[in-house]
């Protein structure tokens, strides 16, 4: 059974002939016979030996993997590790597709095409192959078909597919990797319909300085044939045309230009061209050749660094699969761009994956300004000399004139063979470097995530130029963003620094054809969750905070007040630009006084442009504007920074005030005439203010039970130490006015808790630690930890009551010790979810809800009927929400997140950190446990909160 060719096709290959026939210049046509990506797919007759719907001719989506198309069998490639199971399914695809010819292609030369095809292809015009079985995956690979064709008539396309290789170094280096193996053509496959005389293909070297040499593969030239070569700007610029006289027969030429006025092509300004070759013979034009350029001078320079257009470059990059999860590596134009515009949002520089990428993607890496590191595969395994040596051609032939390409990889982590490294010179004419992904190599030390504290002769004075190609393992919430900041600042201090690629950008999570049931989404466990993007790109929390510690604007520490000034320091980041090419402006943002109690939020009160001054790249200078008189009533200072391209690069943001002006201004105030008060009775102490009645437990110091009119508020089991311990002394009952006063004071590193009910209802907690602190009689032990991870007070509240939360403070995500930065201060409001960062791709909601936030300085837990507000009257706060559930089909080194203390809600001065697959003790200072340090005369630790139960 043979699927034909649409109508639609016949009519757009005939349409392209006509184009070819009539334009000023014959060009080479491409017309494909699959779709264009998996999006826009072409259906083929399809038949699959093994696994689902096999044994049984039907239809496939061209391009797809057939995994994804409910055929095969899914496999892992860490079968033989973690999964410990056998060799994996090697079932085989065969494809048969009908197609026309028009009668006028039998004068052309007719090349097919395969964009990738996984993993052995063994290709077939009318019954007959056309070529040698290709082997490899992840590479574009070509037949010259001419000679096969069938001219005006139908022909028939037959494709036999091995998802296992029968090359075991393939299968080394492509299928014993931590990735999904899958199979199929899985990228596009077209014709390249050419004039008899034609240009094959070109290698271009383009300079910063304009100048370029162009190398090319030349067929059926004949005499009196001349090359003209000219640019066009994407401004419609003019350039000067060059005419090179060429020999009969030549099959390979070298040219040598040089354009003025050219602009380079660096990530900040990537500026490209298009390069146009016309090949004439007494004015008859025989073949036109167009290629989109670069222009940009690399420099490679041992013990120094790694130069474009004579600047030293640091790399901001991340490691990044071609993946959709309901493609497998089968993607689009449209998902290129978004990952591409994902990664420019997060002010980075560059991008590294393990295999070659889709060709659409390198071309948004070229017009948004991407550095790539190109990769030939062998994951810990090496393809053998003759296969590698025919992928690192293939491989270089596609991408050599991307000027986003700045280096090239052999294989990753010990998966290279030496024996090719020369063959990626022989192809490319700007001999970029060939490095060996985690090794010393040549000059060049990639190694993988080093430590915090990387040996001084390999860091600090170290040989080689320094640019680890992986570091900060992301594993459902590891690494990226935590600890980040530390590691760049500490790496930065190296003249040999050149940047590094941090593991991975995607949680590669396939969407599995043959499950049933609720679940669907399978990333084997913790193996392929590592992304700061979910599967469909939802943003993690480190996605923010990779967004501030790269942005090419950095603050320097500066508090704001009342009194602030208008101005800050700010440093350039840039590799190439003047912050003067950006704009800044700011608002102050004000919110209403019951902005908790209603569905208010903030509003801009005043705002403005911030005029930046020339400041170079790593220069630091100071901006300054006019600070608007009505300042102190706002709440909130935030800043914007937006690059040439109006993109912003970040917001900044800062209170502009302390806690207790904040705590003062949102908690409302009843009037009453009653008075609050205060009864001892047995073991319980009672508190009453309005219709507030808090119990306390007179033998623990612990509210025991929270009423108000209509409701039971169950905050209970509290307030409970954490990081220090604490033994009762006594209860004191007073009264103060018409305030009530019960004074809880401790033995311990918990020095006494003051509880003050006012008439209306508001109950506040006045909580002193470590003031004096000592054991007291029968204490036992030291009153506080040593190394102190986490430092504050705890209590139970039931989670199922809970449906959201809205607070003043930093938002909107979860934040670590070392993981602050990416949020800022704002009203923020989210609902209740129990999102498994790296796991629920079900049920996917970012942010989470659960974990420590950040400078909360106001909150509404909202439960319904169980609803209360606290307000924090001391500065630096972190509100703790309930414990994030703990994936649930990790390996064993995911370490997903560090302990939680006891309890549900907590309110903490210090948090834990997040730790990579590394331990907290290799990773920098902001990791590391707390030390607090006692002395006679201390006033101690202050805490004042303030609770509001009095219902909604």
């Amino acid at each position: 059974m043979l699927l034909k060719n649409t109508f639609q096709n016949i009519v757009l290959a005939a349409f392209s002939l006509v184009l070819s026939q009539t334009s000023i210049a014959q060009q080479t046509d491409k017309i494909y016979l699959s779709g264009k990506d998996f999006e826009h797919p072409v259906q083929w007759d399809f038949y699959c030996t093994g696994g689902n719907n096999s044994q049984k001719w039907s239809k496939i989506n061209v391009p797809s993997q057939w995994e994804l198309e409910g055929f095969g069998e899914y496999t892992y490639g860490r079968w033989y590790k973690e999964l410990n199971q056998k060799e994996p399914s090697k079932e085989e695809g065969l494809y048969k597709y009908e197609f026309e010819v028009p009668a006028d292609y039998k004068d052309k030369d007719v090349v097919i095409a395969f964009g990738g095809a996984m993993t052995d292809t063994e290709v077939k015009i009318n019954g007959k192959l056309a070529g040698a079985i290709h082997q490899g995956g992840f590479y574009e690979f070509k037949y010259d078909i001419s000679s096969l064709l069938k001219f005006g008539s139908k022909n028939i396309l037959e494709v036999h597919v091995w998802k296992h290789s029968a090359n075991k170094s393939v299968n080394a280096a492509e299928r014993r990797a931590d990735w999904w193996l899958f199979g199929g053509i899985y990228r596009p496959v077209w014709l390249e319909v050419s004039p008899k005389t034609h240009i094959e293909h070109i290698a271009v070297n383009p300079k910063m300085d304009g100048s370029i040499t162009v190398d090319l593969n030349l067929k059926n030239i004949p005499k009196n044939t001349v090359l003209k070569a000219t640019l066009k700007g994407f401004n419609g610029e003019n350039f000067e045309t060059f005419t090179f006289p060429l020999k009969a027969k030549t099959i390979r030429e070298s040219i040598s230009a040089k354009w003025k006025n050219i602009k380079p092509w660096n990530p900040e300004n990537p500026n490209l061209y298009d390069l146009q070759l016309v090949l004439k013979q007494n004015q008859t034009v025989l073949h036109q050749y167009n290629k989109r350029i670069g222009f940009r001078t690399l420099e490679f320079k041992k013990q120094d660094g790694i130069y474009v257009n004579e600047t030293k470059i640091i790399m901001k990059g991340i490691n990044r699969h071609s993946f959709w999860p309901e493609g497998g590596r089968s993607t689009s134009k449209r998902i290129s761009e978004l990952d591409g515009k994902l990664l420019k949002d997060m002010n980075m520089n560059a991008v590294r994956g393990h295999y070659p990428p889709d060709e659409h993607f390198l071309e948004v890496c070229d017009s948004l300004g991407l550095f790539v590191l190109n990769e030939l595969a062998g994951w810990q395994n090496s393809y053998d000399t003759e296969t590698g040596t025919k992928l690192v051609t293939e491989m270089v032939t596609r991408d050599v004139n991307h000027p986003s390409v700045i280096i090239w990889d052999n294989g990753n982590e010990g998966g290279w063979n030496y024996n090719v490294d020369k063959v990626f010179a022989e192809n490319d004419p700007q001999k970029r470097i060939v490095i060996h992904p985690w090794a010393d190599f040549n000059g060049w030390d990639t190694h993988h995530y080093p430590t915090y504290l990387t040996g001084m002769h390999r860091f600090n004075a170290g040989e080689n130029v320094f640019f680890p190609t992986e570091f900060m393992h992301g594993t459902y919430d590891n690494g990226h963003g935590a600890a980040l900041e530390d590691f760049w600042n500490r790496y930065k201090e190296s003249p040999l620094f050149a940047g590094g690629f941090m593991w991975a950008m995607l949680d590669e999570a396939v969407k599995r054809s043959d499950w049933t049931g609720d679940v669907k989404f399978d990333s084997k466990g913790s193996l392929a969750a590592d992304g700061i993007l979910g599967p469909h790109r939802e943003r993690e929390g480190s996605y923010y905070t990779v967004k501030e510690v790269w942005a090419p604007i950095q603050f320097l520490p500066k508090q704001v007040t009342e009194d602030f000034d208008g101005s800050f320091l700010i440093s350039n980041d840039y590799l190439f630009s003047n912050l003067n090419s950006c704009k800044m402006e700011f608002k102050v943002l004000k919110s209403e006084t019951n902005v908790l109690y209603t569905n208010g939020n903030s509003t801009a009160i005043s705002s403005g442009k911030i005029e930046i001054p020339s400041i170079d790249p790593g220069e630091t200078r100071k901006i300054q504007f006019a600070v608007p008189k009505n300042f102190a009533d706002g709440d909130i200072l935030s800043i914007s920074a937006f690059d040439q391209f109006n993109k912003e690069i970040y917001t900044w943001t800062w209170p502009i005030h302390k806690a207790k002006y904040y705590a003062t201004k949102f908690l409302i105030i009843e009037n009453t005439k009653a008075k609050a008060t205060a009864t001892k009775t047995g073991n319980e102490i009672i508190l009453k203010g309005n219709n507030v009645t808090i119990t306390l437990d007179a033998l623990t110091g612990e509210i025991s039970s929270i009423k108000n009119k209509t409701s039971i508020i169950p905050l209970t089991n509290g307030p409970r130490p954490i990081g220090m311990k604490a033994k009762l002394k006594d209860i004191q009952v007073s009264q103060e006015g018409e305030k009530a006063i019960c004074t809880v004071n401790y033995s311990g590193g918990l020095s006494s808790i003051k509880w003050i009910m006012e008439p209306d209802g508001r109950f506040k907690m006045e909580l002193i630690a470590l003031k004096n602190a000592s054991g007291g009689e029968g204490f036992d032990g030291a009153f506080f930890e040593d190394k102190i991870s986490a430092f504050g007070i705890t209590f139970s509240f039931p989670e199922k009551e809970v449906t959201g939360i809205k607070w003043f403070g930093r938002g909107p995500y979860h934040v670590w010790k070392n993981r602050i930065k990416g949020t800022t201060y704002g009203i923020w409001e989210k609902a209740y979810n129990n999102t498994i960062t790296g796991e629920s791709f079900e049920n996917l909601v970012y942010p989470e809800f659960k974990g420590y936030h950040a400078n909360v300085l106001a909150a509404n837990l909202k439960a319904g009927t169980s609803s209360f507000k606290v307000f924090s009257e001391s500065d630096n706060l972190f509100l703790r929400l309930f414990t994030p559930d703990l994936p649930k089909n990790g390996f064993q080194g995911s370490y997903p997140q560090p302990p939680f203390p006891d309890g549900d809600i907590s309110f903490m001065y210090e948090i834990p950190a997040m730790r990579d697959f590394k331990p907290l003790e290799q990773q920098g200072p902001q990791s590391q446990p707390t030390n607090i340090r006692i002395k006679s005369g201390d006033d101690g630790i202050k805490m004042n909160l303030w609770f509001d139960f009095r219902g909604e």
